[in-house]
């Protein structure tokens, strides 16, 4: 899952930051509302999740929120305020955004937001994956196959779960890179075909007959 972060308090935006890629999640952060409404309209697809600061420079959040929902953009947003009346968190919501957490948070909260976004339809998707002998829970963070509980990191569980949404799909690595990793990681490390070379390691051993195929060139497809 790849969040976009907007928060203009460096401090705060590097210990969120921090805490959610210890969670596996990759985090993309910017602190200038203007700069980040800019992003948000060209590589708004990369996102699973916007977490948006109400008070920005360039461009508060209330305007940003706004005018990503005028483009038609659904991806699900997370305001984080310090502000707590009643008036400013309807203001909030009805400007487009799925939810509002109050600053100071608890970590914990933040996480059982982000789980309750994730797991609001966006495209159909069933919240345990199957293929085959195969399942992985989202929620619970657990991959089975032959009641045998897997074994996985957690960059290792993401890719899989990227994988299974797309059965029988040809996955680049381009998609997993972008959707996976930050902008900070190095494409050129061959982090993606470590990660399913790992995965295909472990099918192997507890899960006869799912494979994930190479496909030369392109990338990867998970078959049963």
């Amino acid at each position: 899952m790849r969040i976009f972060l907007v928060e203009d308090e460096p401090k705060l935006a590097r210990s969120i930051a921090r805490a959610l890629e210890e969670e596996g999640y990759a985090v993309d952060v910017e602190g200038n509302g203007a700069r980040a409404d800019r992003h948000l309209a060209l590589h708004h697809r990369d996102y699973d999740l916007v977490l948006l600061d109400l008070m920005l420079p360039g461009k508060d959040g209330i305007a940003l929120c706004s005018d990503t929902r005028a483009r038609g953009i659904t991806t699900p947003i997370l305001m984080l305020t310090a502000r707590a009346t009643v008036e400013e968190r309807v203001t909030g919501l009805d400007c487009g955004a799925d939810d509002h957490l109050v600053e100071p948070f608890a970590f914990t909260e933040l996480l059982s937001r982000i789980r309750a976004l994730s797991r609001r339809p966006r495209e159909a998707r069933a919240p345990v994956l199957s293929v085959g002998p195969l399942t992985l829970d989202p929620s619970k963070q657990e991959a089975w196959c032959n009641d045998r509980l897997l074994t996985l990191t957690l960059k290792e569980f993401r890719v899989l779960e990227y994988l299974m949404t797309h059965e029988g799909v040809v996955v680049s690595r381009q998609d997993l890179f972008d959707h996976l990793w930050d902008f900070a990681a190095n494409q050129m490390s061959r982090v993606v075909d470590v990660h399913v070379s790992n995965i295909r390691a472990k099918l192997a051993e507890h899960c006869y007959g799912v494979s994930i195929e190479t496909i030369r060139g392109i990338g990867y497809r998970l078959r049963y």
